[in-house]
């Protein structure tokens, strides 16, 4: 069974799809990425956009590619489907868990993978070290929490 993991920012043109590429390219690092894969949207996205230039640069810079990527709103269908949803602010969660009362058991935020409580700052219009900045904090939330990503996805199939 392949679970799938949605990945949640406002526009989904940095965070969310950056976060995604991380996932996925760690899954597969890891010979996982036939039961694993991840997604993104926004809560506001830039609907169609592509990922923003700097996201690009900073992607590439770790030989990820975004360029295929565009941006997409989340969906009550998106959220149902995925085994577990990583958003990256408090305000983020407080939104979806209002407007999705049944899916609030899925919802996390990002830096509940190394079990502490912060909002992942939005690089957007920002300098090109904000990307890199942000990049590397989702790089390494995500190899921190990996583990714990699948064990979420494991508790919330019970």
């Amino acid at each position: 069974m392949r679970h799938s993991i949605l990945f949640v920012c406002t526009g989904n043109v940095c965070r969310s799809p950056m976060a995604a590429a991380l996932f996925n390219a760690k899954a597969h690092d890891l010979g996982d990425d036939q039961t694993y894969t991840a997604i993104s949207a926004g809560t506001w996205a830039l609907e169609n956009q592509p990922a923003s230039g700097h996201a690009l640069t900073v992607m590439a810079e770790r030989a990820l590619d975004l360029t295929a990527h565009r941006g997409q709103t989340i969906t009550r269908e998106m959220l149902e489907q995925a085994a577990v949803v990583i958003v990256m602010t408090r305000s983020h969660r407080d939104a979806l868990a209002s407007e999705f009362p049944t899916v609030r058991f899925k919802i996390h935020l990002m830096s509940e993978l190394i079990d502490r409580t912060f909002d992942v700052a939005d690089p957007y219009g920002g300098a090109l070290a904000e990307y890199q900045d942000c990049a590397a904090s989702l790089e390494n939330l995500i190899d921190l929490g990996y583990e714990k990503i699948k064990s979420w996805i494991s508790g919330a199939a019970r």
